[in-house]
């Protein structure tokens, strides 16, 4: 003690595990007092310099659980539940699939909201398609918005029509959509079970006859006609002045064709058929021989032509050769 009466020291001893505020301190050596075994707590200056898992540790203390708490935690877990039954709700009620069919899905109103909406689609290529077909084919229309959008799908949905070629779709922010294609060029028409179909060179089916965007293309007819496309447009090409006149051209068995000219059935061989058809122009200019009142001209022989009358062209032959029998011989006519 000093003159006071103090003590120069504190009478508690800092560093020992479990000590406290007033409470009272282990003194040095009472371990060894004890039991002659007891290990001697390192003082905290000593403390900092050994391995973590050698230093001692302080008591925890225990924070009441309501404490702990965020505040408000309580009424947040009320509204989120009414929320989430709400929610529920309106999806299985059918309100939400109403909501999303007028106006979209709310993902789509809010990028609206923000001035991100679809206001404008640019399309490149069109040729033979019209620009609704191509965002009726996309499944796009102003309930959509820009960056709800995905071009993969759009894309997808636009090459499965058979009359486009190639497409590439392209986001230009904040509001445009353009959309660049590549129609197939339609070549000819192909008629088959009563149906009309319209197909490229190669005879591939690009579309269906809907309308008459396409009624001036060549028609060819019958099984696999359209795979035999290029011979007959070829027999078009070697009908000279005389293209324009034929309406179609049936494949027969698979082997020749049957043109249809102004109503006359034209056969033409399985082989030579350019020939022949070189033949006809020559006949119709010579002779004038598809204006007679004929129904088929049959070409099919390289060293004649056969052509079947009409009824009235039959009767009419019929009638002019029995007058002929019937005149007395050396009557001069």
């Amino acid at each position: 003690m000093d003159g006071g009466g103090r003590f120069p020291e504190p009478l508690t001893v800092a560093g020992f595990a479990g000590a406290g505020a007033g409470a009272p301190a282990t003194p040095p050596g009472a371990g060894r007092a004890a039991g002659g075994a007891g290990p001697r707590a390192p003082s905290g200056r000593l403390a900092g310099y050994l391995p973590r898992f050698l230093r001692p540790r302080r008591a925890s203390v225990a924070v009441p659980l309501g404490r702990r708490m965020p505040r408000l935690l309580g009424t947040a877990l009320v509204f989120g539940f009414f929320g989430a039954v709400s929610a529920v709700g309106f999806v299985a009620g059918g309100s939400y699939a109403e909501f999303s069919a007028r106006h979209g899905t709310p993902a789509d109103v809010a990028a609206r909201a923000l001035g991100f909406g679809l206001d404008k689609v640019t399309i490149a290529g069109l040729a033979q398609l019209r620009s609704a077909e191509i965002l009726q084919a996309a499944g796009i229309d102003q309930r959509h918005s820009l960056p709800f959008l995905s071009v993969v799908e759009v894309r997808d949905r636009l090459s499965a029509v058979p009359l486009i070629g190639a497409v590439s779709v392209r986001k230009i922010y904040p509001r445009e959509l353009l959309v660049t294609l590549t129609e197939r060029e339609p070549s000819a028409l192909w008629q088959r079970n009563g149906e009309i179909a319209v197909i490229a060179a190669d005879g591939t089916v690009i579309d269906r006859m809907r309308d008459g965007r396409f009624e001036a293309l060549p028609l060819v007819v019958g099984e696999e006609a359209n795979l035999r496309t290029k011979d007959y447009l070829a027999l078009l090409e070697a009908a000279g002045p005389l293209k324009d006149r034929i309406r179609a051209g049936t494949l027969v068995s698979g082997r020749r064709w049957t043109l249809k000219l102004d109503g006359i059935d034209v056969r033409l061989p399985e082989t030579g058929a350019r020939e022949a058809m070189a033949r006809l122009v020559r006949l119709e200019a010579e002779s004038r021989l598809l204006g007679k009142d004929i129904i088929a001209v049959d070409l099919r022989m390289p060293d004649r032509v056969v052509v079947r009358l009409t009824e009235e062209g039959a009767a009419a032959r019929q009638e002019a050769l029995k007058k002929q029998q019937k005149k007395p011989k050396g009557t001069e006519t």
